[in-house]
């Protein structure tokens, strides 16, 4: 997969730097958020790097939906049935590392709207 230079997310996908890791598999990996907006707050983050959702193409269409499959599952498998999921894309969305990425919280009732 394509990789980018000093990318946290990267790093992380090919275990340079640690993470409290949920799941993984070749499209993709799951781990804990080090600063959790709720009580369940993880990140499914794709392996290949692309920079935000505005960056996907054609060609990534089958991993974007396979991002939000992994997304559900992240959050059945800690006990959720209700949960929000995020993609922030670019800083005027609130996204602060750009490697796309979505969010999974739950574990609390959600408000709306949010931000």
């Amino acid at each position: 997969m394509n990789r980018a230079p000093g990318c946290i997310f990267c790093q992380i996908a090919s275990k340079e730097k640690p993470a409290r890791l949920l799941y993984e598999d070749n499209d993709c990996i799951v781990f804990e958020d080090i600063n959790p907006k709720a009580p369940v707050h993880v990140l499914v983050v794709p392996r290949k790097h692309i920079p935000t959702l505005n960056d996907g193409t054609q060609e990534d269409e089958a991993l974007l939906g396979r991002l939000l499959r992994i997304a559900a599952r992240a959050a059945r498998e800690k006990g959720l049935s209700g949960f929000r999921t995020v993609i922030n894309t670019n800083a005027e969305a609130g996204q602060t590392i750009f490697h796309l990425h979505v969010h999974v919280m739950g574990g609390r009732t959600m408000r709306w709207p949010p931000g």
